[in-house]
């Protein structure tokens, strides 16, 4: 038989069986928190029609597109490469079907054509819980509330969500004097700032033709970065005569309000004026979380209010909120930070019910199945020439807690032994009395 390349494509993975259960746990944590907090999920086909995909980003989602064509097919197809544009098409032909507000999580692959690098994949889950129809800070509130909630959840400890608001970063702009068809060089001069610092951003300003006495202004702003509400005090009198930016603050002002009523440690976020997002459908408060602690690990979740987005495909605007968690760098973060509960060991399997032969098989499978109907994760040996030694062995390898004998003579007694592999304690039981046992054994 000629032998076929076994090779994945760039930037696709393959997960074993221990990982895929850790990403299981992980998206089962979420998925409880959206569903605790009244959100119901959704499902989108994988692939769009291609106008969809590059409804929001023209050139820039192109870039980002696998195309997909059937051979004789009429529909240009593609890949989504997220799952905020498939929610705004979803509204626009469901809407009649749905409640509104409606609350909305999808958790589900994604395919983008970048470069891959570590840390980085052509194949990723993403993560999105929305609020669609309810333009009060209350919602973007409240996906704060629910972001800090998955994340205490999952272990973390020290982390920040920070906190801006689109309309203050243009009336920043504005009060600056940066011009229009500038804006695009300040906001992602300004998203640089931690990795570069203020004189990096100035010259960053500078290189881009933006005036002297405008950086200047914007410097004078930015001091003030991180200083929660006092910061917008602060802001709020400098951009007195700038009415966009004074509509920002008051968001961001009640939005900190609902925060408190939601009972959001106020550790736990920061207003941040430097904070931009790269995304350009950002219509309000946008925001990021990172996890602070023992080092800076970077962001895990990033969101906002795009008020128009659902408005392309049903030719008016719908007020629009949420954000998405970053499945691949939690299941990371958790690793490095060891916060995988003890109980997950990396194997479904909880007892090997071992054979002694082919004239025991029907009798170990016989045992098998009283375990599972007793709700016990169990797997029969299927190779009755298999030394029992082996078994054994294939049972630790396997991460399995117990090993189950019934030989001939437990068969004829009645009974079955069962052995903890941890630390080798052993029963003998009667058979109507092994599933209890192996449970109290699981406990230990």
């Amino acid at each position: 038989m000629p032998k076929i390349d076994a090779r994945l494509p760039k930037g696709m993975r393959d997960f074993l069986p221990g990982e895929v259960l850790k990403r299981e746990y992980v998206i089962g944590v979420i998925t409880d928190v959206f569903q605790t907090f009244g959100f119901e999920p959704i499902y989108t086909p994988t692939l769009e029609m291609l106008e969809t995909l590059l409804g929001k980003g023209g050139e820039e989602a192109d870039k980002l597109l696998f195309h997909a064509q059937h051979p004789g097919g009429k529909e240009q197809l593609g890949l989504r490469y997220d799952l905020t544009v498939p929610l705004a098409r979803y509204v626009a032909m469901h809407e009649n079907d749905l409640t509104m507000p409606f609350r909305r999580y999808h958790i589900a692959p994604v395919w983008r054509g970048d470069r891959p690098q570590k840390g980085r994949y052509r194949e990723f889950f993403q993560c999105d819980v929305d609020i669609v129809g309810v333009a009060s800070m209350a919602a973007d509130a409240e996906i704060v509330s629910l972001l800090t909630t998955a994340l205490g959840r999952l272990g973390f400890a020290d982390f920040t969500v920070h906190i801006n608001n689109r309309k203050l970063l243009t009336g920043i702009g504005i009060h600056a004097g940066v011009p229009e068809a500038q804006l695009g060089d300040l906001y992602r001069s300004v998203d640089k700032l931690d990795k570069i610092g203020l004189d990096g951003v100035k010259k960053e300003l500078t290189a881009s033709g933006i005036a002297g006495d405008a950086i200047g202004r914007m410097m004078d702003l930015l001091q003030h970065r991180e200083g929660g509400l006092d910061a917008l005090r602060q802001v709020r009198a400098q951009l007195a005569g700038v009415p966009v930016a004074l509509e920002g603050i008051g968001e961001l002002e009640q939005m900190v309000e609902y925060l408190g009523a939601l009972g959001v440690e106020e550790s736990r976020f920061t207003v941040d004026l430097a904070m931009v997002r790269g995304l350009g459908y950002y219509t309000g408060p946008v925001y990021e979380t990172y996890i602070t602690k023992p080092d800076n690990l970077g962001s895990v979740t990033g969101g906002g209010r795009y008020d128009e987005l659902v408005g392309m495909f049903r030719g008016q605007s719908l007020p629009t909120t949420g954000s998405s968690l970053g499945i691949e760098r939690i299941i990371d973060l958790l690793d490095l930070l060891n916060l995988y509960p003890p109980e997950l060991t990396g194997t479904v399997v909880q007892v090997i019910v071992t054979v002694f032969g082919e004239r025991t098989q029907g009798a170990s499978l016989a045992l098998a199945n009283e375990l599972r109907a007793a709700g016990i994760r169990t797997e029969a040996i299927m190779t009755p020439r298999r030394a029992i030694g082996k078994q054994v062995q294939y049972a630790d390898r396997k991460g399995a807690r117990l090993v189950a004998f019934l030989g001939e003579d437990e068969i004829k007694a009645g009974q079955v032994k069962l052995k903890r592999l941890s630390d080798g304690q052993e029963v003998t039981v009667p058979r109507a009395e092994a599933a209890a046992a192996a449970r109290r054994l699981l406990v230990g």
